[in-house]
């Protein structure tokens, strides 16, 4: 046997349940073959392998992002403005932002931005201000957690909402008092204007954008993302991608249960989970009934705290996206059909309520190891925790949001609660599944931030997540390996470094697992390979 790839001088975390370590290790036709020391392995190399000196280095399995948008993250990275903390400081320079680019669009283009945090740059601007900065272009401006949006008035008079329009079902148009409009939109009322723009998106522009969202993705170590509420427009541009020879990583589809003929359409075809291959395969299907909290729409029992946003509701405790009935009759049909179902709950009414409809999915279809999950499933207060362990759910968390979004949830929610937001200890102990993702591009793409945050439960900006509920390097690295494969149904193919599996790894820069637990956040990747074959080098 003459392998292709050879990895030497390593330091080889397997992040298979033993634990194993090793040096080296060797694969043939994408997949691994032998792991060893450097004398073993080095036997095995021929004139036509390839080699890779880790010179050292900790080399771990790819990472497994299992829950994330890089199908809407393309077209944005193609289209709209990012405005990020990175970007913008002050609400002046987001006001400055809007009015350079909106000089810079052609005739009839919306000026469209994406990933706002108002927190961090002032607050929101107003709708006069919005206005003043569009020079009469419509503007949406997307919020970081992808359920909120701001737009001016020229883009209200575009999508045809008036003052008296009413709110859609299951979304808001802010008011105040005296029935003004302030801009800000909620949850459907957003998804008019996302409409409206991402409406002309075609299938070459998501495959155009993908280019950039796989290069991110590998230099940040990501060699597998499952793509949350995938729509079939994306679904098509995938597999031209992968036919044209452009596909360079290995993807999820989660059908989106927003595109209202979607899930059934496969039902009726009778696919099912698993459909597919190693590069491109379907994953399951998913309902997002719930919202954001950072954002204050997120379901609730207890009323938010901190300062209302000007024209939300009072008693705000957050708002659901579906009728239980209605959810329970689509999940139902789609996991008695042989879909794996995943059902979006952020705050504690949320979960209950996803819980309750997968509940009665399985009381009308048992099935024992059934994998439903819980996205991004933050608050899990004792009840909840019991009710997972008990039905053997899948805690789908959201760890993407602790570093980057957890200072709004401390603000909206009070230091308190983060006892019981994302309490990755207590669902080890528990025995609960708890996989880790991004979901970006609500949040970056790079996952060692949020690794970090798990392990020493602070944000950047120091805010206190409770360290009650800190796991250890290993624990976390695992929510994004073997667990984050098996959430999909593929840990015999990925999440591990073992004979047979596919040989997606990295080599890091610095030793996530034994070096200094605040350094997590800065781990930079020098090289990314997929399949035997190293698609990154830093």
């Amino acid at each position: 046997m003459q392998p292709d790839f050879v990895l030497l001088n390593g330091r080889v975390a397997t992040m298979d349940p033993g634990g194993t370590e090793c040096t080296a290790l060797a694969a043939l036709g994408g997949r691994i073959v032998a792991l060893g020391d450097d004398h073993a392995i080095r036997d095995l190399i021929g004139p036509g392998t390839h080699v890779l000196n880790a010179e050292g280095r900790r080399v771990l399995p790819g990472i497994v992002d299992s829950h994330a948008h890089p199908d809407a993250y393309a077209v944005r990275l193609r289209a709209w403005t990012l405005v990020s903390p990175e970007q913008v400081r002050t609400r002046d320079e987001l006001l400055a932002t809007i009015r350079r680019r909106c000089n810079m669009l052609p005739p009839g283009r919306w000026g469209a931005f994406y990933r706002l945090n108002e927190r961090a740059c002032g607050g929101y601007p107003t709708l006069e201000e919005l206005d003043a900065a569009s020079g009469g272009r419509p503007v949406f401006i997307l919020r970081t957690d992808g359920h909120l949006g701001l737009a001016n008035r020229a883009a209200f008079a575009a999508c045809g909402v008036g003052a008296d329009t009413p709110d859609p079902p299951f979304g808001r148009f802010d008011r105040l008092s005296n029935g003004t409009m302030t801009g800000l939109v909620r949850e459907t009322a957003a998804h008019v204007f996302l409409g409206a723009i991402h409406g002309q998106d075609s299938e070459a522009d998501i495959a155009e954008g993908m280019e950039a969202v796989q290069d991110q993705c590998l230099a940040a170590g990501i060699t597998s993302v499952s793509n949350s509420l995938t729509p079939s427009k994306a679904v098509r541009a995938y597999q031209r991608m992968k036919r044209d020879g452009r596909w360079r990583m290995r993807m999820g589809i989660i059908a989106s249960g927003r595109e209202e003929p979607l899930i059934p359409h496969l039902i009726g075809a009778g696919l099912r989970s698993g459909f597919g291959d190693e590069w491109l395969r379907l994953i399951g299907v998913e309902w997002s009934p719930d919202c954001s909290t950072s954002g204050r729409t997120a379901a609730y029992w207890e009323p938010y705290a901190g300062t209302p946003i000007p024209g939300e509701p009072t008693p705000n405790t957050g708002m659901l996206l579906y009728e239980k009935d209605d959810l329970t009759q689509r999940a139902t049909a789609a996991h008695a059909a042989g879909l794996q179902v995943m059902i979006e709950g952020v705050g504690d009414r949320g979960i209950d309520f996803a819980l309750d409809v997968m509940e009665a999915a399985l009381a009308a279809a048992p099935a024992d190891d059934h994998r439903m999950r819980v996205e991004h499933c933050c608050y899990v207060t004792p009840p909840i925790l019991a009710r997972l362990k008990r039905g053997s759910f899948v805690d789908s968390s959201a760890t993407g949001f602790m570093d980057e979004l957890g200072e709004a949830y401390v603000a909206n929610r009070g230091q308190d609660a983060m006892r019981h937001m994302w309490p990755h200890r207590s669902l080890i102990d528990a025995g609960v599944p708890a996989p880790g993702h991004s979901d970006f591009a609500v949040c970056r793409v790079s996952p060692w931030t949020a690794i970090a945050a798990m392990v020493t439960r602070r944000t950047t900006t120091g805010a206190d997540l409770d360290a009650r509920e800190a796991v250890t390097p290993r624990e976390a690295l695992r929510a994004y390996t073997w667990l984050g494969a098996w959430a999909g149904r593929e840990e015999h193919e990925k999440g591990s470094l073992e004979p047979g599996k596919l040989a997606d790894l990295i080599v890091l820069d610095r030793d996530v697992l034994d070096g200094d637990p605040a350094a997590i956040a800065g781990t930079k990747v020098l090289a990314t390979i997929v399949a035997g074959v190293v698609r990154h080098r830093a």
